[in-house]
């Protein structure tokens, strides 16, 4: 499976970008989605997840304000975001896995995870200004 993320940009504190993630390749096997991101300088971290059945999981920091949605027809996996913040700056990725407990919960109960994916995108860039 091939993943290709489209849709980043740069944008103003409080305003909205919508990212999207694309899937080709070997699509007829079932995997679940999630999308991390990583700031200049930090370790990459999980946002939200989205199993196979459409179970979804957000993590604190964008719940509220960040939206994961998935088309399985057009393979395509979508994140809204909303009311933007500075800290919100980073490459987001989106990743795929063919076990639906790393893209929700992970295995100690913190969200996706990181290391339990089987496919990754190259990355886009959001950059909000304050």
């Amino acid at each position: 499976v091939q993943l290709e993320e489209s849709g980043g940009g740069s944008v103003q504190a409080g305003g909205s970008l919508r990212l999207t993630c694309t899937a080709s390749g070997h699509t007829y096997s079932p995997y679940c989605m999630a999308w991390f991101r990583q700031a200049q300088g930090k370790n990459r971290e999980a946002i939200a997840g989205i199993e196979i059945n459409g179970t979804i999981t957000y993590v604190d920091s964008v719940k509220g304000r960040f939206t994961i949605s998935k088309d399985t027809d057009k393979n395509t996996l979508t994140l809204e975001m909303n009311r933007l913040e500075p800290e919100d700056s980073a490459m987001y990725y989106c990743g795929a896995a063919h076990l639906d407990l790393y893209c929700t919960t992970g295995p100690f109960g913190l969200g996706p995870f990181d290391l339990g994916m089987d496919y990754w995108g190259k990355g886009a860039l959001v950059t909000v200004a304050s």
